[in-house]
């Protein structure tokens, strides 16, 4: 793992252009559809045009690296996709990066939205592999290991104190 001095310049930002919006999607379509052989059509769904696109991007070339996705699902819930991370910067933490700033992001518009309640609830159905990646934020599996587009998966889910 890299130290922190080793760590490019970098910045994560709300993508607001349809410009910022297609670089997360550049990233996602290298991760998941390249490297990982998803297919291209199941990359971009329905709740993209709706959702809070995160880009991380190196200062100050502009490079997009990483990108997650965010939304407030109809049962109330904030869910957590589509966290993806070009190959050669993963060993920067930019992951752990990108989930607590959509954390800030949930807890934000949780309290916008008044209300008393002292959590919000935070669901991400995670590849296998990754699942102690969203264990070490206090995500917990529920249920049983599903398919989503043809990948095994395990549904994680974290109470986020407000």
């Amino acid at each position: 793992m890299a130290g922190n001095a080793d760590v490019p310049a970098h910045e994560i930002v709300i993508a607001r252009t349809e410009q910022e919006v297609l670089q997360c999607y550049d990233v996602r379509i290298a991760v998941f559809h390249v490297e990982q052989n998803f297919p291209l059509e199941t990359e971009i769904d329905e709740f993209d045009p709706t959702a809070t696109h995160f880009l991380l991007r190196l200062t100050p070339s502009l490079t997009p690296v990483g990108t997650i996705r965010g939304y407030k699902a109809p049962g109330g819930y904030y869910k957590l996709s589509r966290l993806a991370v070009l190959k050669d910067y993963r060993s920067f933490r930019f992951g752990r990066e990108l989930v607590l700033a959509l954390h800030d992001w949930v807890k934000a518009d949780a309290l916008s939205a008044g209300g008393d309640n002292k959590f919000v609830e935070i669901v991400s159905h995670s590849q296998l592999y990754v699942k102690g990646f969203y264990a070490k934020f206090g995500y917990q599996p529920e249920g049983a290991e599903f398919d989503e587009d043809g990948d095994p998966h395990q549904k994680m889910v974290l109470r986020l104190p407000l």
